[in-house]
This record gives structure tokens, sequence and C-alpha cells, in this order.
């Protein structure tokens, strides 16, 4: 028995002893401890893209928009956002935050590195190979991804950040927005002479890798350059940016066309899932985002303060009402025009909560791949793709920005003019996302609209009859209504220049009218019984989004949690 028992014994120790690392518990067979460019690439621009865009719970996307298009009255929804109260625990900002910094969202294939910290890989090793086109490139996705949160969330961690491998820093501090602001406009000109860089070792250049432009160098480099045109037209209150912006508009090197603006394509694919986030409502079990009524009756002519009267041909394609003018809704509704069913920001009405997920409007073909309203309705996600991209700085914003700078006279040039090309490139924009996103028969484009003129000609008429606070409101307000989809940008853009002007619950002028009973007979504009509805703000408007708590928690260097509606960002003069 004992003569057994040592052998055993022995054949365990052998195989012990012969087994390499036996006892390596810490390393994962299963990751691979370094990766090519390629993928770091890849996983790094859809990372970003989780990060700023629309949550779905359903892929591990966490995205900023989810919250701002609610701040922004672009979306209405009756969760944590609602009434301004997002806190440091909103799993929104929570999701965001470890997405862009630590633990990457579950679809791109790596539970270890975030966005950031993949860049930064990529930076490293890319150098070390001498494949700087990808060094330029990260460069560039870098400097975008800590601006938008610097603009967000005012101080961020960046010069300690992801240093704990090559320095030993587990908790890097939060650096001041107005340090960084510099940093990021000299890692964009290093990111540009990488790309030009002719002498590189190996030099490689990505191609199907890239999401973005497919490695096409000079789209990149124009992306930098309209990168930094928008960063100085954000300093412009605290900072002379002028000699700058003339200096980049003499370049001549800026995003060009509606092919080269910084857009994430999603795609049509449901296993694995690769359709716009924002797509979710269109097959989810619960439905939540609603659209917001003050962004409606902008869009239908219907606000009493801007465009009055003049209603937007844009309509059909961001809005998709699931009821006919005359058909009942499933429950008694917070607000109603004719098939609009919505609730407002803040309601504390009786009918808020009550069930509608198959009779609210949701989402249309812009910005999400939805459906197109089209006179005869159909059954909501039939022929919708999802497949709209994210955006997030295209051509029509560069002429936004550049009307704003004229406007401002740090541009010599016609900001009226200039005004004018940039509300026709948002139609455009419009058309480019319905050819990419329909398999709808018919989807009329806007090109061929007559009424788009005619809309663009009384948006100037306006423009022109205005004081000079009017004419930034008109500017601001027609950048707000393009952006919708991508709420980041125009969060920057209210707390510098306090446009557009968004729905106040505390001013009795604002109440939103809604209608109890939907009209069953008549002209389909008219609604039925109009009631004021009770509306109400428990917070004041936030200047700047709280951090996340969970970084908060375990980081020893980080500040203490702000107060967001007293917190403002460096640039934030208003």
């Amino acid at each position: 028995m004992k003569r057994l028992i040592y052998t055993c014994l022995g054949i365990l120790i052998i195989t012990v002893s012969c087994t390499k690392n036996f006892l390596d518990i810490n390393t994962d067979p299963n990751y691979a401890a370094k990766t090519a460019e390629n993928r770091l690439l890849t996983s790094s621009e859809q990372g970003l893209s989780y990060a700023l865009g629309f949550t779905n719970d359903n892929r591990g996307a966490r995205g900023l928009t989810e919250v701002l298009s609610v701040y922004m009255h672009q979306v209405t929804v009756r969760e944590d956002q609602d009434q301004y109260s997002s806190d440091g625990n909103d799993i929104n900002i929570t999701g965001s935050w470890t997405g862009l910094y630590s633990s990457a969202p579950a679809q791109v294939g790596s539970d270890v590195l975030g966005t950031l910290q993949n860049i930064d890989v990529l930076i490293g090793q890319g150098t070390q190979n001498g494949n700087m086109v990808y060094v330029g490139i990260a460069k560039i996705i870098k400097a975008y991804a800590i601006s938008q949160y610097v603009d967000v969330f005012g101080d961020v961690p960046y010069s300690q950040a992801n240093k704990f491998l090559s320095a030993g820093i587990r908790y890097p501090k939060y650096d001041k927005g107005a340090e960084i602001y510099p940093q990021l406009f000299a890692l964009l000109d290093q990111a540009i002479g990488n790309i030009n860089n002719a002498n590189a070792v190996n030099s490689l250049v990505p191609a199907g890798d890239d999401l973005f432009y497919g490695g096409d160098k000079e789209k990149w480099i124009r992306l930098a350059h309209t990168i930094k045109l928008k960063l100085y037209n954000q300093l412009r209150l605290v900072q002379d940016v002028s000699a700058q912006v003339k200096a980049l508009i003499a370049k001549d090197s800026l995003i060009k066309d509606i092919d080269g603006g910084f857009m994430f394509q999603y795609g049509r694919g449901t296993t694995p899932d690769d359709r716009n986030p924002g797509y979710n409502d269109y097959f989810a079990t619960q439905r939540s985002h609603y659209q917001s009524p003050w962004f409606y009756e902008i869009l239908r002519g219907n606000n009493n303060r801007i465009f009055t009267g003049n209603p937007d041909p844009r309509v059909r394609y961001y809005f998709y009402s699931q009821l006919k003018f005359d058909e009942q809704a499933q429950n008694s509704t917070d607000f109603r025009d004719s098939s609009f069913v919505s609730i407002p920001f803040g309601s504390v009405s009786v009918n808020r909560d009550f069930s509608q997920g198959g009779s609210m409007t949701i989402f249309g073909i812009y910005p999400v791949g939805g459906r197109y309203q089209a006179d005869t309705m159909e059954v909501t996600g039939a022929d919708a793709t999802g497949a709209a991209p994210f955006r997030m700085l295209t051509y029509a914003d560069r002429l936004y920005i550049e009307a704003e700078l004229q406007f401002a006279g740090l541009l010599p040039g016609d900001a009226k003019a200039k005004l004018r090309q940039a509300i026709q490139e948002s139609f455009n924009q419009v058309d480019y996302v319905v050819q990419v996103a329909s398999k709808q028969k018919n989807v009329p484009l806007l090109a061929a609209n007559t009424g788009v003129s005619g809309y663009i000609d009384k948006v100037i008429q306006e423009y022109e009859g205005k004081p000079a606070a009017g004419q930034l409101e008109i500017i601001m307000t027609q950048k707000w209504i393009s952006s919708f989809g991508n709420s980041v940008d125009q969060y920057t853009d209210y707390r510098r220049t306090g446009y557009p002007v968004l729905f106040n619950p505390r001013d009795p002028a604002m109440a939103p009218g809604g209608f109890l009973q939907p009209p069953l007979k008549g002209d389909p504009t008219i609604a039925g019984n109009q009631a004021a509805i009770p509306v109400q703000q428990s917070r004041d408007f936030p200047l700047s989004l709280p951090w996340s708590n969970l970084d908060l928690n375990v980081n020893q260097n980080a500040p203490p949690q702000k107060q967001p509606a007293n917190f403002r960002v460096f640039w934030d003069k208003n």
C-alpha cells in the first residue's frame, strides 16, 4: 500500500516538475500579452464610438450621448437624466468612463484594455516597430477623445493616465483642463508629422482595420486640422485665437466633403450586433428614448421663438411615429400632437409613466438607421437596418464652426453665406445617412425636395432680421438640429454660447401643451383638447458632468466629487 502511495507521489512530482510555469496562475493562456497594431487600432476606434454615443445594454456599449441628448433636449427619458439628475453613479457615465480609461466594452474583444490603454500601447508599439502611420492615427484619436472628456468633465486624468507599466503610477492625478488643451494641439502636430514621416522603418499603412478612413492619410491629416479648428473655436472666449484660426484656414487642409467626415460606420449585422446603439429601441423589449417635444416643435415650426411657421423638411427623417394621426394610443398620453407621442422633460403628470412602447414616437432613419416616416404607417422595424453612422465631426460641423468664427469677427467672410452653406450641407448629410442605412424602397432624398430651398431661404431671412444675439442663436440652433444623434459638442456649444435656447421647466411661458386625447377626426395637424402639462426641475443645469464614482472610490489621487451645477470647464465664460 505504501509503495502505491509513493509511486503516485513520484508521478505527481515528475508531472509538476516537467510542466513549465505550472503554478503561474496569473497568466491567462487565452489572453495574448501582445497583439498587432491593426487589432489595436480597430478596437480603439470602436471603443471611442461606444464611449461617446448612445447606450446599448445588450452590447455593453455605454456612451455620453445617452445623458447629454436629454440635457440638450433632443431626447427625453424616465431615467436619471430627467430633471438633470444624473450623478456619479449613472451607469452611462461610469460605463463610458470605464470603457475609455480601463476595461473595454465586451464587443471590442478584450476585457482588459480600455480605449486609451489600447491607444497608448499602439503608440508605443508602433513607434518601436516603425509603423508611424498607425502612431499618427492613434495620437489623433487620443487628442480627440481627451478633448471631448475635458469639454464634458473639465479636469480628467491625462499626464499620468495609463502609466502603471511604464512608470508604476497606479493612481493618476486629475489634470486641469486648461493645462491639457495646449498638449492636445502639440499631440495633433506630432500626429501629422508621424503620418507624413517618409523615413519610417516599416511604415505599414492601415486598410480595412481603419474603420474611419481605410488608411487614407490625407483624410486623417484633414481631420487633425479640423479638430484644431474646433478646439480654437472653443477657446475663443478665453484666448485670442484669431491668428491660429486664420492660419488653419490658409492651409486649406480641413475636412472638405461629406466623405471626409469623422464618422464611425455601423453595419447591419446581428450576430454579432454591429448596428448603431441608438437603434436598440427598434428591437428592445422596453423602449426608453422618447423624442423631445421641444425639439419636435421647433422642427415643426410651432415654437414661438425661432423658425416659427417654417416647418423643417427633415422631420420625417428624424422621427418615426408608430400611430396614425387618428389612432388611439395604448394608454393615456402625456404629450401628443397628431401622431407624435412623447413625454416632456421634467414631466410630473399622471400620464408620464404609462407604458407607450407601441405608441411612442421613436428615432427615424436619421440618426440611427430606423424608419422613414412615410404617409402610410407600417410595422415598426420593417425595412430598417440600424446602419447609420455615428457622426463625430463632419463637413457640416466644420461649416457651422466657420460661420460662428466669422460672426465673431475672427475670420474674414460673410457669416450669413457660410450659414446657408452649412444648412445645405446638413440636408446633404441626411441624404448621406439615408443612402448608407436604407433598404427601404422609394425613400425620397432631400436633394429632390423643392421645399428645402424655401426652408433655407426663410431661415436666412429670419437671420437678416435679427440683432446680433439672435443671429448667433440661429447659427447655433441650426447646428443643434444637424447634430441629432451625437450631443457631446452641442453640450459644449450651449455652455459656451447660451444657444440654442432650451426648454426651461421653471419658465411658465415655456409650459408644454399636451393633448389628453388624440384627435379622431379632421386635419392631422390639429390635435385634441390642449392642456398644460405639469413639469418641474429638481436640479440646476449642470455646467459639467460628475466624475465616475467608480474611479473616485478607488483612485487615491482623485478629487472629491464635484457639484455639477457649479463646476465650470475652463473655457466657459458665458
